[in-house]
């Protein structure tokens, strides 16, 4: 095998983000559904024999240590094999975002050059390399919505029923880690419960027509960062649709309950109807 083209690597939403805690290391405790969308990035892989990794930005430029290389780097590492590779990204999914962008690129890189190189390692493996890059890699590897808790680490699938969704990228971007370290920061959200999360989407028909279970906890710290997260919530809310941030934002989402025409955005804000995916396409990638 030479090359492996047209590699999907699709986005998230948080459905709600919970703060329940704070380790004694600093890091964040938290509870949230992470679900896949079809906003996706695309990924191709090409086998280079003297060992080289290369990227080519397709479309957006990325930072030179972007998580795609840093993937590769960590793979080949760890695996031991000679083998290099040339990776193009056409980048969509904007960063910078809450929407999982780098980590998922990252986990179709793991994905693409395990079998590229033919090194067959278990997902169990490309996990472990996943979580030295960041906590939302391991998700990705495994490729289903899941029930997340811990520090992002503990995932449990479950199934999320189909929804429509509007998603409102605003120009301007948040750090993570500013939002993480403010001192207003709601950090002791009781802890929720799978059956309760179930129990909301069975009474919305088995479809996800609201946005009522839940909060992000992280979304008054970024409103008072970027006010755009408070204005793209508010253009939302003037088409009929309830919306709210995803991640750390600064991108928010609202599920469509009715088809409206989302157009006349401000300029430079991205926008997008999108479909939750029941699994990632490459789920059957590695075991």
């Amino acid at each position: 095998m030479k090359a492996i083209y047209d590699l999907p690597a699709p986005a998230k939403l948080n459905l709600f983000l919970h703060i329940t805690g704070r380790r004694a290391d600093g890091y964040h405790l938290l509870q949230s559904v992470f679900m896949l969308i079809d906003w996706c990035d695309t990924l191709h892989v090409e086998l280079r024999s003297d060992g080289q990794l290369t990227r080519e930005d397709l479309t957006t430029p990325l930072p030179s240590d972007d998580l795609v290389l840093r993937a590769a780097k960590a793979l080949q590492a760890f695996s031991g094999t000679t083998q290099g590779a040339h990776i193009g990204i056409a980048k969509e999914v904007p960063t910078q975002a809450g929407m999982g962008g780098g980590s998922s690129d990252a986990a179709t890189c793991l994905l693409a050059l395990n079998r590229l190189w033919g090194l067959d390692l278990p997902r169990s493996k490309l996990e472990q390399i996943g979580l030295t890059l960041g906590a939302d890699v391991p998700f990705f590897l495994r490729g289903r919505n899941a029930w997340i808790e811990g520090i992002g680490e503990q995932i449990t699938p479950i199934e999320v029923p189909p929804g429509r969704f509007a998603v409102v990228k605003p120009t301007e971007g948040l750090d993570t880690r500013l939002i993480f370290a403010a001192p207003d920061l709601q950090r002791a959200t009781p802890a929720a419960i799978i059956s309760g999360f179930a129990a909301h989407a069975e009474r919305d028909g088995g479809e996800i027509k609201s946005l009522g279970f839940g909060r992000n906890d992280l979304q008054p710290v970024a409103e008072r960062l970027c006010p755009a997260v408070t204005d793209a919530i508010a253009w939302l809310g003037h088409h009929g649709l309830q919306a709210r941030m995803t991640g750390s934002g600064s991108s928010v989402f609202a599920a469509m309950t009715h088809d409206v025409e989302l157009a006349s955005a401000p300029s430079g804000w991205q926008v997008r109807k999108c479909s939750n995916l029941a699994i990632h396409p490459m789920v059957g990638w590695a075991v």
